[in-house]
């Protein structure tokens, strides 16, 4: 993945949001969870982690939305693509929808997580699985492996 100095732009599939991330991502994921199933109606959602302070919106008041807990879903208010994730605990952090970039093509997932609940046809081409989250005592290596690769 080239690195995006300039930053990468992206929205919903309205155009009432609009949002960029600057640099490269920290990682990139898909998350096989049910509850990604259904929020994405699809068999995984895609994303990709920036640091809070190179992501901004440009156009538009995305609205929290899924189940509205501790960890932030945002949504386009008029069309409702899920666009990013604020998780829980991580304000330093968003995890944006790598297929609401207006290329998404070089986000493929370095990681994939909860395996234990994926779609038995869904297959990824992700250098590393785990059955839920990884360890959080792994993921300094798994930047690490991101960075390299």
């Amino acid at each position: 993945m080239a690195d995006q100095g300039s930053g990468r732009e992206g929205g919903c599939r309205c155009g009432h949001v609009r949002f960029r991330a600057n640099g490269r991502p920290i990682i990139t994921m898909a998350c096989h969870c049910t509850g990604c199933q259904r929020m994405t109606a699809s068999a995984f959602s895609l994303s990709a982690l920036y640091p809070s302070d190179s992501f901004e919106v440009l156009q538009g008041e995305p609205v929290i939305g899924g189940l509205h807990g501790a960890t932030r879903h945002f949504f386009c208010p008029h069309c409702m693509s899920w666009l990013f994730t604020r998780p829980e605990g991580l304000d330093a952090f968003v995890n944006v929808r790598a297929t609401m970039f207006d290329d998404a093509s070089d986000f493929a997932p370095f990681i994939e997580t909860y395996t234990s609940e994926a779609l038995p046809w869904a297959k990824t081409p992700a250098a590393h699985s785990f059955e839920k989250f990884p360890p959080m005592e792994l993921y300094a290596e798994l930047v690490q492996d991101f960075a390299r690769s």
